[in-house]
């Protein structure tokens, strides 16, 4: 994430993102619409199967897969502006969006720290976990990620440079123990899926909780390992002056890693999740192809 005020330098309307004097420019040009088209069609999905699924709104888990494919899908969506048109959101800004869309990844990271919380204590506290953590209760805490990134957004883009800057710092050390914390936690839900729901007894209680652990395990792994390049650029370059620099975010390759988690991150959903699978081959792919929701 890149805090800084955005200012449009463009008179005249925005330039393509590439010249097209090239075959990478063409390359280019057409991932990043394969990548905006192929993002919305896995992320969206999920939220309307989520949303048109009684059985999933009521589940704590699913409340926050809903949330992060929301963001993933407008993830998406601002693919087809950033990744196409001539667009830089580090400082000074050209063509930005006041870190809007880019901010987007910082609402998935808040979310899914706490749904590592949430899948620890339905596991290893069940009873303090049911009597607690109501639906309610997740509904609050995922409307707090987007309440707490954009209300900083907000602070950033109409206070004063100095001050700004010293936002900018503490949100860099916070996010540096964010991503302390998620590690140490992926670490202990391993150790909670590999060992402790070993000895309980079967049943399909203990196969909902390996799932939602499997699933919440490979995605955050998944999110560390495509988005930390592009947060250890950022100290390199804020600390050192060093780092890479890149003409804009549509040949930006460690911001292209960061969003393909818009991709991955449903894509595990799907993949760990029969339930939502079924709801999504019902509401979804069922409706567009009739055959496939035959078989």
């Amino acid at each position: 994430m890149l805090l800084y005020n955005s200012t449009d330098s463009v008179r005249g309307g925005v330039p393509l993102a590439v010249d097209f004097d090239s075959p990478e420019d063409y390359f280019i040009f057409i991932f990043q619409i394969l990548f905006a088209t192929t993002t919305v069609l896995v992320a969206g999905p999920v939220v309307i199967s989520i949303l048109a699924t009684r059985a999933l709104r009521l589940q704590n888990r699913f409340i926050f897969m809903l949330n992060t494919s929301i963001c993933d899908t407008l993830v998406g969506l601002s693919v087809y502006y950033v990744g196409l048109f001539d667009v830089y959101e580090g400082y000074p800004s050209r063509n930005g969006t006041y870190t809007v869309l880019s901010s987007l990844l910082g609402v998935n990271i808040m979310t899914f720290l706490f749904a590592q919380f949430d899948r620890y204590f339905a596991v290893c506290h069940p009873f303090y976990y049911t009597r607690f953590m109501t639906l309610h209760v997740v509904i609050c805490v995922n409307v707090y990620c987007w309440l707490q990134v954009y209300i900083q957004q907000i602070v950033i883009n109409f206070v004063p440079l100095s001050r700004a800057i010293q936002v900018y710092v503490f949100s860099i050390v916070s996010l540096q123990i964010i991503v302390f914390t998620k590690v140490v936690m992926t670490i202990k839900l391993y150790v909670v899926a590999r060992f402790q729901l070993d000895r309980d007894p079967p049943g399909s209680d203990k196969d909902s909780k390996k799932e939602s652990l499997r699933i919440i395990i490979f995605v955050v792994i998944s999110f560390l390992v495509l988005w930390c390049p592009s947060f250890v650029n950022i100290i390199i370059r804020f600390v050192g002056g060093g780092g890479l620099t890149f003409r804009n975010e549509a040949t930006n390759l460690f911001a292209i890693m960061a969003r393909f988690n818009a991709v991955c991150t449903p894509s595990v959903y799907i993949w760990g999740s029969p339930a939502l699978r079924e709801a999504m081959m019902r509401t979804v792919w069922g409706r567009v192809c009739p055959r496939c929701n035959k078989r």
